[in-house]
Order: C-alpha cells, then sequence, then structure tokens
C-alpha cells in the first residue's frame, strides 16, 4: 500500500514540476482534479510559478517526509508543553492530536498563502471575507449545540451560538487569519520588489544591448572608410602600372573582396565562431600586406578546439587594424603581427602581439592613442561577460601585447549563433 502511494507521489510530484515549468502542458492532462490543480497552477505568476517550482524540487521525495516528520515532532513537542502546562485540563492524548491538527492546518494554510500571495493582494475583500467563515460556523455549531441539550429556548440557544461564533472567529483570526494575512503581505511585498527588479534588469539589458550595437556600428564606421579608401587607392596604384602591375592589383581585389564578405557576415551578428573572426583577420592582413610588402610579416594560430568557440564579433579586428595603425605602419622597418588563441586556467586566452612601435610612456595598462577602438572592445567584452578582460603590455622584444581574457562557449549549433 505504501509503496503503491509512494509511486502515485511521485508521479503527482513529476506532473506538477512539469506543469509549472512548461504551463501549456496543462492542457494536455485528462479531465479530472489533476487537470483542475494543474489549471490553477498555471494561474500564478512567472515569479509564483518559479518560486513553487524550486520548493517543489528541493522538497520531493524523501524530503517531502523528512520535513513533514520535522513538523509532526514539533507540533507534538508542544502538545507535549501544552499538556504540562494544563494538566487538569488537557491530557496528553488530546493534547499532541489537537496541536498536530492545528499546526498542520496552520502550516498548509502557510503554504498556499506562500505561493498565491499575488490572488490574495489583488482580493483582498474577498479574503476579508474568509473571517465570516469561522464565525457563521460557530454560530450554527453553537445553535445546535444547545438544541441538542434539550434547551427549547431559540434565544437561549442563539445566545449561545453567537458566544462561541464569536469565540471561533476571535480564534481563527488571531491564530489562522492574521498570520495569513502578516504572510501574505510580506510576500506580497517581496513579490513587487522582485518584480521591479526584474524589470529594472531587462531595461537595463536592453540598454546595453543597444549600447552594444551602437558601439559596434561606431566600431564598422571607424574601420570601413580610411581602410577601403586606402585600398582602393593601392588597387588604383598597382593598376597604372600596366600590365607589370595588374596581377597584383588583380590579387589584391580578390582580397578585398574575400575580406568585404566575411566582414559583411560578422556585422550582422553579436557573437561569431572564432573560425569567422580569424578567418577575416587573415584575409585583413593579406590585404594589408598587399599594400605595406614585405613591410608586414603576419602569423594566425587557432587550435581545432576552439574553431567554434563564440566572441564578440570584430574584436579581433580592431586589435589587428589597431597593431597595424599604431604598431607597424608608423615603423620604418615593418614589423611582424601574432595572433593565437590558447586554454589558461578553464578560460580562453586570445592573443595579438606586434613587433612595431610599443606603447607610449604614458600608455601602459590604457587605451593608446586613437584608443577608442580598444576602449569599444572593452565595453563589448564587458557587456558579453564581465569576466572577460582586455589588457595591453609592452612585448619583450618592443611592440604591444594585447591580450583578451573570457570563458570559453562553444556554439553546438547556427541556430545557438543566430541566438
Amino acid at each position: 500500500m505504501w509503496k503503491k502511494f509512494a509511486g502515485w507521489y511521485r508521479c503527482y510530484d513529476d506532473e506538477t514540476l512539469r506543469v509549472l515549468a512548461h504551463p501549456h502542458t496543462a492542457a494536455q492532462l485528462p479531465n479530472g482534479w489533476r487537470r483542475w490543480v494543474a489549471l490553477r497552477l498555471i494561474t500564478l505568476t512567472p515569479i509564483e510559478r518559479q518560486q513553487f517550482h524550486d520548493f517543489m524540487l528541493k522538497y520531493r521525495g524523501a524530503g517531502f517526509y523528512i520535513a513533514a516528520a520535522r513538523l509532526m515532532l514539533l507540533f507534538s513537542l508542544i502538545g507535549v508543553a501544552l499538556h504540562l502546562l494544563l494538566p487538569d485540563k488537557v491530557g496528553w492524548t488530546k493534547a499532541v492530536v489537537l496541536s498536530n491538527v492545528l499546526g498542520l492546518a496552520m502550516a498548509w494554510g502557510v503554504l498556499g498563502v506562500w505561493f498565491n500571495y499575488r490572488k490574495l493582494a489583488q482580493k483582498k475583500l474577498k479574503t476579508l471575507l474568509l473571517l465570516l467563515v469561522p464565525a457563521l460556523a460557530g454560530v450554527a455549531i453553537g445553535v445546535l449545540r444547545a438544541m441538542l441539550e434539550g434547551d427549547s429556548s431559540i434565544g437561549t440557544a442563539l445566545g449561545r451560538g453567537v458566544r462561541v461564533g464569536g469565540w471561533a472567529a476571535l480564534t481563527a483570526g488571531l491564530v489562522y487569519m492574521v498570520p495569513m494575512t502578516i504572510v501574505a503581505i510580506w510576500r506580497n511585498r517581496q513579490y513587487e520588489a522582485l518584480a521591479l527588479q526584474l524589470q529594472q534588469d531587462a531595461e537595463r539589458d536592453r540598454l546595453a544591448r543597444e549600447l552594444s550595437e551602437s558601439q559596434l556600428r561606431l566600431l564598422r564606421a571607424q574601420i570601413e572608410p580610411h581602410f577601403l579608401f586606402n585600398t582602393l587607392g593601392a588597387v588604383q596604384q598597382l593598376a597604372e602600372q600596366g600590365a607589370q602591375g595588374a596581377g597584383r592589383a588583380a590579387a589584391l581585389t580578390a582580397d578585398l573582396i574575400a575580406f568585404l564578405r566575411a566582414s559583411m557576415a560578422e556585422m550582422r551578428s553579436e557573437q561569431v565562431p572564432l573560425q569567422s573572426e580569424f578567418d577575416m583577420v587573415a584575409a585583413y592582413l593579406r590585404v594589408m600586406q598587399a599594400r605595406m610588402g614585405s613591410r608586414l610579416r603576419y602569423a594566425l594560430d587557432l587550435p581545432a578546439e576552439f574553431a567554434h568557440a563564440t566572441i564578440p564579433s570584430m574584436i579581433l579586428l580592431t586589435l589587428a587594424e589597431n597593431a597595424i595603425k599604431h604598431g607597424i605602419e608608423p615603423s620604418l622597418r615593418g614589423g611582424e603581427i601574432s595572433l593565437s588563441a590558447l586554454r589558461v586556467d578553464g578560460m580562453l586566452r586570445l592573443r595579438m602581439q606586434d613587433t612595431g612601435m610599443g606603447l607610449p610612456a604614458s600608455a601602459a595598462g590604457s587605451a593608446p592613442e586613437g584608443g577608442l577602438g580598444l576602449e569599444n572592445v572593452r565595453s563589448r567584452l564587458s557587456l558579453s561577460d564581465p569576466s572577460a578582460s582586455l589588457t595591453l603590455r609592452d612585448g619583450d622584444e618592443g611592440g604591444v601585447i594585447a591580450e583578451i581574457l573570457l570563458p570559453i562557449k562553444i556554439a553546438s549549433s547556427l541556430k545557438e549563433l543566430a541566438a
């Protein structure tokens, strides 16, 4: 019998958790009391459903029986204390049974109010009317008792009924309804504070997304114009060299097309696979190498395990563009750029190193001159994950080392990337 009950309770638990997590499943239940209960559950607010779901998970299975046993033990001890205080009026058995009945009723009431406080707050009049129920029940019991005792006086019966009803209303109010009301008011204030916090968080997230998008648009506007004009100028110069420069102009145009195709795809997404970002940086560096010749050398190293790791789009391109503009181009001898990815203490480290001019004396640890793009990268990393960071330092053999450290997030599908 107990095994059968435990199995039924476990199935009911699973069904309740499923309905709380996925409210639309309530309509799929067969007609009956289980569907009625499920339909009542889905009328709770999302916050109430989540709180009830967490409670059910915590006290499911053996946790429920242990909590019930502890409550019964506590109420039994209160019953024993009541008997010790009033040994002549309340016996052991009566005290323990009465204490458990009242205590479990109180616990059940608190549980009902704890996860249904919004309805009580919204239906204050209906809640107050419930106070009349114990009084009316008390009057009825008093009249019935008077009649059963053979008292033929209706006035006496009514008077006794009113007294019993008054005591019933007072007891219910002080012992039951008043605590329930206090719990409902307290929980409702908690709900309003939490709802306000969630609303503020949602608004903050919306503003953060808008800021990120505006920063990305600013970044595009910063990178595109001078890069395109300079590259097209280089193509024009090569084309003017006649047959000697035509092949190089065609190759440069092909690299430019490859870069634009990759960058346009990335500009439509906030998060992109690391492989795509490396491919775009490689296309960019090929274009720059065609312009700068032997003054620019580069090397890219991306382990296969990080190919599908996601990062904010165009942040590596910003570092590459910054290394060219502030490190390699101003240097007469040019220099080399290397980009690598490595796992460090469970985090993804992306390192962009150049052997160019190096940081100005006052720029260590901060954005150097023309550092709008770097500040943009820092902001977008912070919005992507608070633990992500960008640091700059002088290289051991000159130049600059820019390192990005961020959690490893592997995209399992194109759908996840689009999300």
